[in-house]
This record gives C-alpha cells, structure tokens and sequence, in this order.
C-alpha cells in the first residue's frame, strides 16, 4: 500500500542530519520499481536541497529514518552504524506468545542472494492480546541485515502480522478483514547514537501511526 501524499513528517533536524517518519508503503529511494516517490525525494523537496540515505528500513516498515545533509556527514553516521553504535529498536505484531525476552543468534544474507552472515536481535515482550494469538514485540538488530526483524522472529516461529515474505497469507487476510490492518506490522520505534560532531545523546522516538494504532487497539493491545 502506496502512501497517499508526497509530504513526510521530520521529527528531528540538526545542521548535518534529519530523522523522518517514514510511511509505510513507501522505498527509501529508488530502486529496481524505479519509483518516482521515495522517503530521500520527499525529504528533499521539504528541505529544498539533496540528502543521503545512511540506512534503510523496507517499503512496508514505518518509523524513524536517518538521513545525512551532505556526503562528509553521511559518511560519519554510516561509520556508527558499522561499528554497531546506533540503537535501534522496532515495535512488532507477531504470530502466538514467545518469551519474555531473548536473543536470537541465526545468520542471514546482506542482500538478496548473498552469502549467509552472522546476524544478532534481541527482543522483548510488551504485550499479548486477550482477542488473538498475537503478541506487540520490542526488537532491537544487534547488526544489519536483509529482513533482519522479520526473519529472526519467523526464525522462532512467530512470524509478523502481514508479513507477505515469512508469514502466513490466511493470518494476514484475517487480520485484514477483521482488524484493518492493511500493511506489515512493523514499525521502527527508537534510533539512538552518540552525536558525532558534540558528543551528545541523541534519542529519537516516532510514535506509533494510526494505521497500526487502530487496529492494535481493537485487539486489546496496550502501547508503550
């Protein structure tokens, strides 16, 4: 499902980055589809000047996007990411009722087609519906792979809601029908990192949509 507007919402601006809401729907930046509405096309036209993508979080997954003002900066923000020094934490509706938190050590490729390589997440359980079988997860990616979030928790049999990939096409369709949930429940929650250039904490959350609110609250999910 394809966001409707051109507009994005930015969270957090400084002179050498800026954290947008991403709507689920919607690429990073171009890709194979070539698409000519993109997170890094939105950004720019609001900003009026270029920006450079430092992560990506996939066409279905919502939430906090970080993006570099200028190469050099660009440049700095993808060395913390490398070194495993950027917090990252998603917000998850999956399949059942798995533990109350855990480490899921299963390694996966970088890009499509690649080699396998050591991936690492850890999770947590916030909440379990008392209408379904399903459960919101915190999941925090130790490093950066394809799918990581979604593959690790299929991995332990608790695949996402509406996950066309690793889950299952009646679960989605139920969920669809009888909850409105019309895209991946995933949503990326947290992005927290040591400013480079002061040395600051930085700590961004980007609440919850309402295209995954609504429905959460229909199943009697509390939100953190």
């Amino acid at each position: 499902m394809r966001a409707p507007a051109r507009d994005i919402r930015l969270v957090h601006e400084d002179p050498r980055f800026v954290i947008a809401d991403k709507p689920t729907g919607l690429l990073v930046h171009r890709g194979w589809a070539n698409d000519d509405d993109t997170a890094l096309f939105r950004v720019r036209d609001k900003l009026g000047h270029h920006v450079y993508p430092v992560h990506r979080l996939d066409r279905g997954t919502s939430g906090a996007l970080l993006l570099a003002r200028d190469p050099d900066s660009q440049r700095a923000l993808n060395a913390l990411f490398e070194a495993g020094q950027v917090d990252k934490s998603y917000l998850a509706l999956v399949r059942g009722v798995p533990p109350a938190e855990g480490t899921i050590d299963h390694p996966i490729p970088r890009a499509e087609g690649g080699p396998r390589v050591p991936a690492v997440t850890t999770f947590r359980l916030l909440a379990t519906s008392p209408r379904e079988r399903c459960s919101l997860v915190e999941a925090q990616p130790q490093t950066g792979r394809l799918h990581q979030v979604r593959r690790h928790l299929a991995h332990i049999s608790h695949p996402l809601v509406g996950d066309v990939n690793y889950g299952r096409g009646d679960i989605n369709r139920k969920y669809r029908a009888e909850y409105a949930l019309h895209r991946l429940a995933l949503h990326a929650w947290k992005l927290a990192f040591d400013d480079p250039w002061s040395s600051t904490r930085l700590t961004v959350q980007v609440d919850l949509p309402d295209d995954l609110t609504a429905p959460f609250a229909t199943l009697g999910l509390a939100l953190p």
